[in-house]
């Protein structure tokens, strides 16, 4: 069912471009693509993940939009030192640490249909964490399969941005405060960038 789902939602993001652009305007939708960096607070030390992202919004107004966006962050390695300070011994240590996040929210932009437009948003979902030694593929399906278990924890996201055109093409900039709950609230920096097209 959920690979349904995110094929019909994929077919729909590739035929809307060819239907919205014969009306001439670029803002009734907008989807893109981007990289991430999560600075996830809840290990010590503090770990800096990098992953990657797809988004899709739609216009209910000229200067409000419905987005949905997901996430999926690579494992890393980290050189662990000797900690007497002598130098020279110390390994390296692969993280399987892997976190899929979904949100979904308004997005409030200023600027309407303009070059360039500034926004703030706030965004409720999930994050799932997951923990798996295979393939960046294999894993990100895991990842998918295993949404709803006890390892996906609710998420907020506020956050701002700012966002540049150059006809139906930009660049599109944000930051903001990843938020889940486990037994407490726990503050995460997430910043995304990357190309967005508007139709």
């Amino acid at each position: 069912m959920k690979r349904i789902a995110l094929l019909i939602m994929l077919s729909f993001c590739l035929a809307a471009p060819s239907m919205m652009m014969a009306q001439g305007t670029y803002n009734h939708a907008e989807v893109g693509a981007f990289v991430d960096y999560l600075r996830f607070g809840a290990t010590n030390p503090t770990s800096n993940l990098v992953g990657v992202g797809g988004r899709v919004g739609f216009n209910v107004h000229p200067n409000v939009m419905l987005e949905a966006e997901m996430t999926y962050d690579f494992e890393r390695s980290f050189v662990n030192v000797n900690s007497n300070g002598t130098g020279g011994n110390g390994s390296i240590i692969r993280t399987s640490f892997r976190p899929l996040t979904g949100l979904f929210g308004p997005k409030f932009q200023v600027g309407g249909s303009g070059p360039f437009r500034a926004f703030v948003t706030g965004k409720v979902g999930f994050v799932n964490f997951n923990v798996s030694h295979a393939s960046v593929g294999t894993g990100f399906n895991n990842a998918f399969n295993s949404i709803g278990n006890s390892a996906t924890k609710f998420a907020a996201y506020p956050g701002a941005g700012i966002e540049g055109f150059w006809g139906p093409f930009g660049l599109r900039l944000d930051a903001g405060d990843e938020i889940y709950l486990n037994n407490g609230a726990y503050n995460n920096l997430k910043v995304t960038f990357g190309p967005v097209l508007r139709f």
